[in-house]
């Protein structure tokens, strides 16, 4: 009987960091990117595969419509989840280091499109560790969040990569340590970021979307059928990282135009 060989902690980071990017129904060994990674970390892809299925099953969002995984994560895994959980800004350097143990210049899954992120760079004073590292959090902040909802607008399910946004519930200058917590964070269109940024829309209780009456303007077509005509309506659910009740509650409170 083969000798089971434990996952080394760096092979866990690049689980971890393949859980966060890749959408839920591509987490299957004949996946290429599972393949892709399984060789580079030294596993076959049945087994990288089956760790991102228990990987899932930590995760609230999935286990909460009964897709509960295989259950069986590891004490590993589960502490590494916690970890993750815990601090997201420590949780991205962590990963930068193993991907570097590794050789990988950068874990990329499926959405190759940064454009955005240059939105919320500050390299003001820092070096090209710090650079390096603040890029690759972003990327993996970005990549979580579309990748949870499918590369898809929550809203009105717009699936084009170019026009789409990791959008934060609480501004990332406002609230830094959550600023890669990809449960603080909402696929959205370029329009409907914008509008959720300005307080125009936000995300009720029940996860239906409210238009700001004091920006309603029943003239304008434009904004009845792109805005508007989507009041009362339910977002599309991610499919991991849940939005945390308490990030939408501040937006509610602080950001959306009562």
């Amino acid at each position: 009987m083969a000798t089971r060989i434990n996952w080394s902690r760096d092979q866990l980071l690049i689980a971890f960091n393949l859980y966060c990017q890749m959408p839920f129904g591509k987490m299957h060994f004949r996946n290429p990117e599972i393949i892709k990674y399984a060789e580079i970390i030294g596993r076959t892809p049945s087994a990288l595969a089956m760790k991102l299925v228990n990987i899932a099953s930590l995760d609230p969002a999935i286990t909460s419509t009964g897709r509960s995984g295989l259950k069986g994560a590891s004490s590993s895994d589960k502490a590494m989840w916690e970890e993750m959980q815990s601090d997201w800004d420590r949780f991205a350097n962590e990963v930068q280091k193993a991907t570097s143990a590794f050789e990988i210049d950068e874990l990329s899954i499926d959405d190759k499109d940064t454009s955005e992120l240059n939105e919320f760079i500050d390299y003001t004073g820092s070096n090209k560790t710090v650079q390096t590292t603040t890029r690759v959090g972003q990327n993996l902040f970005r990549r979580s969040v579309l990748s949870a909802y499918e590369y898809k607008c929550c809203i009105t399910g717009l699936a084009i990569s170019k026009l789409l946004v990791a959008s934060h519930i609480i501004p990332w200058r406002v609230d830094t340590e959550n600023r890669l917590n990809p449960s603080n964070g909402l696929c959205l269109s370029m329009l409907h970021d914008k509008a959720f940024d300005v307080g125009i829309l936000t995300i009720l209780e029940d996860m239906t979307i409210s238009v700001s009456q004091k920006c309603t303007d029943d003239t304008d077509q434009f904004f009845n059928s792109a805005l508007l005509a989507y009041d009362g309506k339910p977002i599309f659910s991610p499919k991991k990282f849940k939005p945390h009740a308490e990030f939408l509650a501040y937006h509610r409170e602080h950001v959306f135009e009562k």
